[in-house]
């Protein structure tokens, strides 16, 4: 599956992955379409077998603040606001979720399925409410379940903590385990948001958002306590693309390395849609930074089917992803210099054919434009061709120079008035995309 890798209708940001028996289960946020405001009042959870990571299944709603059509709420009796950023553990057969609720003290609940739905045992129970940040809000909980059965949860925002939980009474804090600035705000850690825990060997990994806020930090220790060690970016999700902030963690499946991450839609850093990329862990733990592709958990993409324009990796100069309705998304705002970019896209091995044709399906906006077809770099790849786009709704079409083998390739936008109108028609929107696809 090309990144987003769920259902492209489908809103889940704040990703935690988890492997649970044969699949592997993302846990986050529910953003919507199109919305002006961060996470729903519910938590839906997404898995797929290990052994085909292109199925994911939805298993429907698991937690819920607020009544719907099927649901009632589960806390009802004392809050009813947006749930943020959940996370799961399992511990001796049955799974645990712990959720952020906005503006009020967080909670626990309980399922015998790793997808839910999710009991409440209750909220969070602490002694000292001094000695807990946001007087017990527990702000994007990260939870880890250490080899000695203890419990873990680091929480934050604008400054971290972590604290030790009672794992025969899963929403209890333990008195005096509170402790302020697991990862510090200096640099060259400078801690905002989100912190997610995991154990890789001998070594303790936090993953979390910088004050920058477009990426994904990580730093290493060998105790759960810390001191942490700053190593490094995994993924900026605003290098080349319309930035928003991140959250997410890392997950091995099948003994590969991912780390799953989020970005935005609509120009706005709402509406978040999962996102994954491959990473590599080396033998001294540490993660070199991973380019964001529109790969997903393929190798590479066929050029040759109909590709949706919303997998777009790169989109620079004003254009961005939008959702019309369900059925409908595309690439908008897409001015002249405008680029919409893909990687990476396998041509194959066919030597034969010196040309291809490439098509587009476009929303006309009334003015006549063109698309520049470069592989490899923006700048100074090589220009394949160029596809002329007319004033309405339609197909268009163009032969290219054929390519063979793997590229990334880019779209570059461009409009056709002379001279004496370019002032005139500068910054217009000259249509939207859809979708495209190569043929030789």
């Amino acid at each position: 599956m090309p990144n987003p890798f769920l259902p492209l209708w489908e809103y889940i940001p704040d990703g935690e992955p988890r492997v649970f028996g044969d699949r592997v289960y993302l846990y986050g946020s529910h953003d919507k379409a199109g919305s002006e405001s961060f996470c729903d009042f519910k938590l839906k959870v997404w898995s797929a077998p290990l052994n085909n990571l292109s199925q994911w299944e939805c298993h429907g709603d698991s937690f819920h603040t607020k009544n719907d059509d099927d649901h009632v709420s589960d806390t009802s009796s004392w809050t009813g606001r947006e749930l943020f950023a959940p996370d799961v553990i399992e511990y001796k057969g049955k799974y645990y979720l712990f959720a952020y609720i906005i503006g009020a003290v967080g909670c626990v609940a309980v399922s015998e399925r790793p997808e839910g739905p999710f009991k409440l045992i209750a909220p969070y129970e602490y002694k000292n409410p001094d000695n807990c940040f946001g007087d017990g809000w527990f702000i994007d909980p990260g939870v880890l379940c250490d080899d000695d059965g203890q419990i873990y949860i680091y929480c934050g925002f604008e400054s971290s903590f972590v604290a030790k939980v009672n794992p025969e009474k899963m929403n209890e804090i333990i008195d005096g385990s509170y402790q302020k600035d697991i990862i510090p705000v200096e640099s060259p850690f400078e801690f905002f948001e989100g912190c997610s825990p995991r154990k890789i060997g001998d070594k303790y990994y936090l993953i979390y958002s910088p004050k920058k806020g477009s990426r994904l930090d990580y730093a290493i220790s060998h105790s759960p306590l810390g001191p942490f060690e700053y190593k490094g970016t995994i993924i900026d999700n605003a290098i080349d693309h319309p930035g928003c902030n991140d959250h997410g963690s890392i997950c091995n499946i099948n003994g590969q390395w991912y780390v799953f991450y989020h970005r935005g839609t609509n120009g706005t850093i709402m509406s978040r849609r999962a996102c994954v990329e491959k990473i590599e862990i080396l033998p001294d733990g540490t993660i070199p930074q991973v380019e964001m592709t529109s790969l997903g958990f393929e190798d590479s993409l066929s050029p040759y089917r109909i590709n949706p324009a919303e997998i777009a990796c790169v989109l620079k100069n004003g254009c961005y992803i939008t959702e019309k309705n369900v059925f409908t998304r595309c690439v908008t705002g897409i001015v002249a210099g405008s680029v919409i970019g893909y990687k990476y896209f396998e041509f194959g091995n066919d030597y034969s054919s010196k040309t291809m044709e490439v098509s587009f399906k476009v929303k006309g906006q009334g003015c006549y434009g063109n698309i520049k077809i470069v592989s490899d770099d923006i700048e100074n790849g090589e220009e394949l061709g160029v596809c002329e786009i007319g004033l309405d709704d339609g197909i268009y079409t163009a032969r290219i120079k054929a390519l063979t083998g793997r590229h990334a390739i880019y779209f570059i936008a461009g409009d056709s008035y002379t001279d004496w109108t370019a002032d005139m028609f500068k910054g217009k929107r000259l249509f939207e995309l859809e979708e495209f696809t190569f043929m030789k």
